[in-house]
């Protein structure tokens, strides 16, 4: 036998570089293993982990330890996930890939605090940027105390992510983009028509029918109603329209700017032709079809109408308060200041040096304005426009027209027309020799320069409204009364009030909806089917919560510092924001109170809507007699 050292040594070098190999990847796999997983988690808020091992790799599974448990994953391409609710301070672990990753979840109960400060402060010091910065620095900064294990690291960081994290991803949304942009078109708007004389000319055409503080008010409570499509346009329109007039006859800017909030939304809500009626449909959709119900969402709405007492409530009331010339709470004590003011301290933004070279002539403005809400609704429909639908004989035209706005892109069709009324303006002046078009360009910039504060306070909102996205706020409010288990004829009452905290502590009628439709939609069904109701007093039921998680929402959004339809009101209005909300609030929470105690909840009990209206009118009458004070000597 011949011994060959050189073969031995090169069948050694194999068996060891096989060796060293298998050792690498049985042993010391960590960095072959991947967890995906949100970076933001919350205590008993289920999120999705995402294992993945590298390309090639032909493991078929892994074993996660999750609080002493093991999870067998089983991976498809080298990918696998686990849905989990963390519940407590642990470690993510793969023992056979050597990998341990803390983690460090928030207690849910903290995430009412940065909402909660915010309005607190906003409130308590009628500040409401710094109210609103400071709501989102504390946000931040829990967020990143509990991510990085320590207070000294987590503030630093909070305060830097305000900007760089929340501001930027508020700016990010097109839809909030375009909320900007068409309210900087319509204060450019309404600053060149201010210049040119035509505001001042409609105020002079608005003068015969508003000719004291009562018909003042009514005219700007009929066109809230009128512009019933789209609740920014409306606020924005019937604000800077009445703006002029209201001061004129004294009416102070908190009413106006109170009558301009509480006729958009709520009008905005039930009318089945508005830019809300998509979103409501796809949410009441979202909702039934975890049930199997054989209903459509346009029926569902139509029925839920029945139901809908905040808001109808809240436009009778508004006339009852008009009609008697009285008030109470703070609005009293602000439109006696405004009734008994020497002079308009708060003119109306039209300065008479400047518009008496023009001859005020009304059409200046009424077009521009009539070309917002044609414009608008032309872009509504154009958006939205389904063949197959309207050639459908099968489908009444109030069902088509309905679907079509439902479908329709808002922004596309306020950015459109708020961007041909004002280039409408600019051609009226510049066309009449008013003004030349340096001076109308100037007045143009003007009125995106008056709309800053507003979008400031607007772009600060949605900042928060995100950080209380991210910490799950609405899940904490929700699971205090949905975990509670009471008989299905309090649930649209407990749906009402939920609504409005969730509205209120998150600034968004909209983002509310969205949550708790698919909640609480099921949630009733499941309620009353296990307490053996009949498939009628069940759709009683279902329909009192669908209108009410749409009320609540309404009466929330009214009494939030933090809402974009209650800044918009002030910006509109030229109100101080904080006092808007301080004047607004007691009407609101009146009204949600008759709402809930002589509509929602009798309603629930069986008693049919031909009732609950009429009685809850006749309270809201006396109340305005009992508590209104005389404002008016007309």
């Amino acid at each position: 036998m011949v011994f060959c050292p050189h073969v031995s040594l090169k069948k050694l070098g194999i068996i060891l570089a096989v060796s060293l190999f298998l050792t690498v990847n049985l042993f010391g796999q960590n960095h072959r293993v991947s967890v995906n997983m949100p970076d933001i988690l919350v205590k008993g808020i289920e999120v999705e982990l995402v294992f993945e091992t590298e390309p090639g790799d032909s493991i078929l599974f892994l074993d996660v330890s999750l609080d002493n448990k093991v999870h067998r994953i089983d991976l498809l391409n080298g990918r696998g996930s686990l849905k989990y609710k963390f519940t407590k301070k642990c470690e993510i672990q793969i023992p056979e890939h050597q990998l341990t990753i803390p983690v460090n979840p928030i207690p849910l109960w903290l995430s009412i605090l940065p909402p909660l400060i915010a309005i607190l402060m906003a409130l308590m010091f009628r500040e409401v940027i710094t109210s609103l910065i400071t709501g989102i620095l504390v946000g931040t900064s829990i967020i990143f105390t509990y991510q990085t294990g320590s207070v000294f690291l987590g503030i630093p960081k909070g305060f830097l992510a305000i900007i760089d994290t929340y501001i930027i991803d508020s700016l990010r949304d097109p839809g909030h983009i375009a909320i900007i942009v068409f309210s900087m078109m319509i204060g450019g708007m309404v600053a060149i028509i201010t210049r040119n004389g035509g505001m001042q000319g409609v105020v002079n055409k608005l003068t015969k029918y508003a000719i004291n503080a009562r018909s003042g008010q009514l005219v700007t409570w009929l066109l809230g109603i009128a512009i019933f499509f789209d609740d920014y346009a409306n606020t924005l329109v019937v604000g800077n329209t009445m703006r002029p007039v209201t001061d004129r006859l004294k009416i102070s800017r908190q009413k106006l700017a109170y009558i301009v909030d509480s006729t958009a939304a709520p009008v905005a809500a039930i009318a089945f032709v508005t830019t809300w009626i998509g979103a409501e449909l796809s949410y009441i959709q979202s909702g039934i079809s975890h049930i199997g119900l054989n209903l459509s969402p346009y029926e569902v709405f139509f029925n839920s109408l029945n139901y809908s007492f905040y808001p109808v409530f809240t436009l009778v009331f508004i006339f009852f308060l008009i009609h008697r010339g009285v008030d109470y709470g703070p609005m009293y004590h602000a439109e006696i200041k405004a009734r008994h003011a020497i002079s308009t301290e708060h003119e109306s933004g039209i300065n008479e040096s400047e518009s008496s070279f023009t001859k005020p002539r009304w059409y200046n403005a009424a077009i521009p304005v009539f070309v917002v809400i044609a414009g608008t609704i032309t872009g509504l429909l154009y958006t939205g426009w389904d063949a197959q639908l309207v050639a459908n004989s099968d489908v009444s035209w109030a069902t088509k027209l309905s679907a079509i706005i439902g479908n329709s892109d808002s922004y596309k069709a306020l950015l459109w027309s708020s961007l041909l009324a004002a280039g409408v303006a600019i051609v009226l002046t510049v066309g009449q020799k008013l003004l030349s078009l340096s001076e109308t360009i100037d007045s143009l910039i003007d009125g995106f320069r008056t709309m800053l504060t507003a979008i400031v306070i607007l772009v600060l909102a949605w900042s928060i409204a995100l950080v209380t996205e991210h910490m799950h706020t609405a899940n904490f409010i929700s699971n205090l009364i949905v975990e509670t288990s009471l008989s299905p004829v309090f649930v649209p009452l407990i749906t009402f009030v939920l609504a409005a905290l969730v509205a209120f502590s998150t600034g968004s009628s909209w983002g509310t909806m969205a949550i708790l439709y698919p909640l609480l939609l099921p949630a009733t069904w499941l309620i009353t089917q296990e307490f053996s109701y009949t498939h009628d007093n069940s759709l009683a039921i279902f329909y009192n919560v669908v209108a009410n998680v749409l009320a609540g929402s309404v009466l929330g959004d009214h009494c939030s510092p933090i809402s974009d339809t209650t800044i918009l009101s002030s910006l509109a209005s030229q109100c101080p924001h904080i006092e808007h909300v301080r004047t607004q609030m007691p009407y609101a929470l009146t009204v949600g109170a008759v709402a809930a105690f002589i509509g929602v909840l009798p309603g629930a009990m069986g008693v049919p809507s031909w009732i609950t209206f009429p009685v809850g009118i006749m309270v809201l009458f006396f109340l305005v007699k009992l508590m209104g004070k005389k404002t008016d000597a007309a």
